[in-house]
């Protein structure tokens, strides 16, 4: 009996993979399915299953096949792949590697419109506030489209014919293609370095989403909200928007639309002129009539009739204020005396002189006060000092010793009874001029009588 051939575990895999390598099956398989347990790695890598009703398998994506994709993938999207299968051998399962991925059910260019648009929204590059105004009479009007398309056709005949005053500036650009969106972007550029521009039409005439896709780039868009210029948008489709027309300053629906946007009618100018000229004329006929009437009521008004009499009335209303005047005059010095009468009175009063006088008189008095005050604390204070000398003596055992007593102690002990001692002891007398060391002999109690 033949012994069994064992292989290992790696051996085994790589013949599983290289059995999957080699099948023409699963080189290039197209598959449809379900995305879930979606994960995009720090790296660019995008990991995920695909999964159907009944089963599943794994799947990766690396960043240099997804870096042009037009959307992003996400949990419960349902698409449509192009991959190869190969076994993964560090975990021995086999995943699909996927080269190419679109959406299944709606194009993958919509997907990324949406969400280009959902994130150029969130960064308020189309809000109101930042719309600039459009000139009402531009001098130059530049021009970003291709220079062979109807659409500059159109826009050149439409300013000749409302605004021939007005200069139109072509910059050439593509608008159809894998390079469109950034030949738009520089053009737009090159428009505001001119620095010559009033407004600037940028478009192209009507299409398929494909061939609008160039005013759908972030590209074209964020360079459209950095121009100085204002930008009028005008791609040909009336009932659809691209991104560029949310992101423009004003949006036409046509490229004729927009040069009708961006330059007056000059006939509508000229109705204007002359609306203005007639309202021009009436006010100043009615300016002329309310002026005259004026006139003729200063010619009739008193003034001008009897001159001679309103001059006389003025020179005595003058000689009326005159003496007013020098009354009010004579009035306001008398008050003016009168104040200075009573501030040098005043002043006189509070002298500094007069007030060093004061001052030291009492002075004086007040130092008279302190001795008489001070003498009087000193007696009565000396007074009591005594009588707590004589309270001290009269307490004093010293004193008491005076008289012939004297205190027995042993050692720091003071002895009042026979019976705080026993015979034996040795005891300390203390006299009024000494101390007596004794010992005693014998002790005899006796009952003092209160």
């Amino acid at each position: 009996m033949n012994e069994p051939r064992y292989v290992t575990v790696t051996a085994l895999t790589k013949y599983i993979k290289r059995k999957f390598d080699v099948d023409p099956h699963l080189t290039d398989i197209w598959i449809k399915g379900e995305i879930s347990n979606f994960n995009l790695h720090s790296r660019g890598h995008m990991y995920f299953t695909l999964k159907d009703k009944q089963a599943r398998i794994q799947a990766v994506m690396f960043a240099g096949s997804n870096k042009s994709l037009k959307f992003r993938p996400e949990n419960g999207m349902k698409v449509l792949l192009r991959g190869e299968i190969s076994v993964y051998e560090q975990s021995g399962g086999y995943q699909v590697y996927v080269k190419e991925m679109q959406p299944d059910g709606i194009g993958s260019l919509y997907l990324a419109y949406e969400e280009l648009k959902k994130k150029l929204q969130q960064e308020g590059l189309f809000e109101e506030k930042y719309k600039k105004p459009i000139p009402k009479y531009p001098n130059e009007v530049g021009v970003i489209t291709s220079p062979t398309g109807a659409a500059i056709r159109d826009i050149l005949t439409t300013i000749n014919r409302r605004y021939p005053l007005a200069k139109v500036i072509l910059i050439p650009a593509l608008v159809q293609g894998v390079q469109a969106g950034p030949s738009v972007a520089k053009a737009i550029k090159t428009a505001n370095h001119l620095g010559t521009l009033d407004v600037l039409i940028v478009g192209r005439g009507g299409g398929s989403i494909e061939e609008l896709w160039a005013f759908n780039e972030e590209v074209v868009a964020r360079e459209i909200f950095a121009s100085e210029v204002p930008i009028i948008s005008a791609v040909g489709h009336e009932t659809d928007f691209t991104i560029a027309d949310f992101v423009a300053d004003l949006r036409a629906p046509t490229p004729t639309g927009a040069a009708e946007m961006a330059v007056p009618h000059a006939t509508d100018l000229l109705e204007r002129l002359l609306e203005r000229k007639s309202r021009l004329r009436r006010s100043m006929t009615e300016k002329l009539s309310v002026q005259k009437e004026r006139l003729t009521h200063y010619r009739t008004s008193y003034a001008f009739r009897y001159p001679k009499q309103l001059y006389q009335q003025k020179e005595q209303q003058l000689d009326n204020v005159i003496d007013r005047l020098q009354k009010e005059g004579q009035r306001a010095i008398l008050r003016k005396k009168e104040t200075y009468t009573y501030l040098k009175n005043r002043l006189a009063n509070v002298h500094p002189k007069d007030q060093v006088r004061r001052s030291n008189e009492a002075h004086d008095a007040l130092l008279k006060k302190l001795n008489r005050e001070m003498t009087s604390l000193l007696t009565h204070k000396h007074s009591q000092f005594q009588a707590t000398i004589d309270k001290l003596n009269a307490l004093s055992p010293l004193k008491i010793m005076d008289r012939g007593y004297s205190l027995v102690y042993q050692e720091d002990k003071l002895i009042k009874s026979v019976n705080q001692i026993k015979s034996g002891e040795v005891l300390k007398v203390q006299l009024k001029d000494g101390q007596l060391n004794c010992q005693v002999q014998g002790i005899e109690e006796r009952t003092i009588h209160e």
